[in-house]
């Protein structure tokens, strides 16, 4: 009998991997963002979810991207600096645990997947269905239904982050034009552009919830000398090295003092939240211009 009921941040862990195992089985190619997209279509924020935090981000969707810790943790899920990644064993939790609240009862207890679940080579009969009705005309609607979910999630994803990305692309270009001519008299082809073509913004700030932890009177405000990032002028990439206890910690990367540009998770505009698990000590964060995205060192 399950011992744990399913809350609505489970039920869309649940779909992350149902969704992350399809993308294998079908051969699709899914970037986190899109797989925490889609799982907010499958299981849809309430009103209260929807509410919009200090960064931007819907209260369901940073509950979500958190929770997901709890799928590293139980080995069914692998995040890299490439992408998310489900293990043989989160392919075997899809079958072991297929509805939420086993799914739930297993995450919570940290229940092992059984030894003679072997691992799925196939989608299920439910997501197979399309493909089968291929083959049958008078069914052909089902299969072209089916992937055009997925990709207007995808395809209204990357939309809103490029309709965002846009103005700030354009301002670099107005002023990479404007400065073009007055270099038209400088002779040095070779050695200009490695520095010249990075336009950098004024300021960099590391704004998390780790804020108070470096000085600054509140987490979660760029605004802050104390959560400044320095630019590091030789390889051009912004620097703060601290001393941080050990624990989780969640940030993102905000431009000039202020929320209007920023960067979370793998360098997207406005995206989740970034994602540290410290063990304590001192630690290097580099920011990187030209990717929007973070090192750690």
């Amino acid at each position: 009998m399950p011992t744990a009921i399913a809350d609505t941040t489970t039920v869309r862990l649940k779909s992350v991997l149902d969704i992350l195992a399809e993308s294998v089985l079908s051969g699709e190619t899914l970037g986190a963002g899109a797989v925490l997209a889609q799982a907010t279509v499958r299981v849809p924020l309430n009103e209260k979810e929807s509410e919009l935090l200090s960064g931007g981000i819907p209260r369901g969707h940073k509950a979500l991207t958190t929770a997901t810790s709890k799928l590293v943790k139980a080995g069914w899920l692998v995040k890299g600096r490439s992408g998310w990644t489900i293990t043989d064993d989160g392919l075997r939790a899809t079958v072991a645990f297929p509805d939420p609240d086993t799914f739930a009862t297993a995450l919570a207890e940290g229940t092992p997947v059984p030894a003679d679940v072997p691992v799925p080579t196939e989608l299920p009969a439910k997501a197979a269905a399309p493909k089968a009705a291929a083959k049958a005309p008078a069914k052909a609607a089902p299969k072209k239904k089916a992937p055009s979910k997925a990709a207007k999630v995808v395809e209204k994803a990357a939309e809103l982050i490029e309709d965002a990305v846009e103005p700030v692309k354009k301002a670099v270009r107005t002023r990479k034009a404007a400065a073009k001519p007055a270099k038209a008299n400088v002779e040095t082809p070779a050695e200009a552009p490695s520095v010249e073509s990075i336009d950098q913004p004024e300021a960099v700030a590391i704004a998390g919830d780790f804020n108070v932890l470096l000085g600054a009177p509140a987490n979660w405000a760029p605004q802050y000398d104390e959560s400044q990032m320095t630019l590091d002028s030789v390889d051009q990439l912004w620097k703060l090295t601290t001393d941080l206890p050990a624990g989780h910690y969640t940030f993102k990367i905000a431009l000039n003092r202020s929320w209007d540009e920023n960067y979370g998770a793998f360098g997207a505009f406005d995206g989740a939240n970034h994602e540290l698990h410290h063990p304590g000590g001192r630690i290097t964060f580099n920011y990187d211009h030209r990717t929007r995205d973070i090192s750690l060192i």
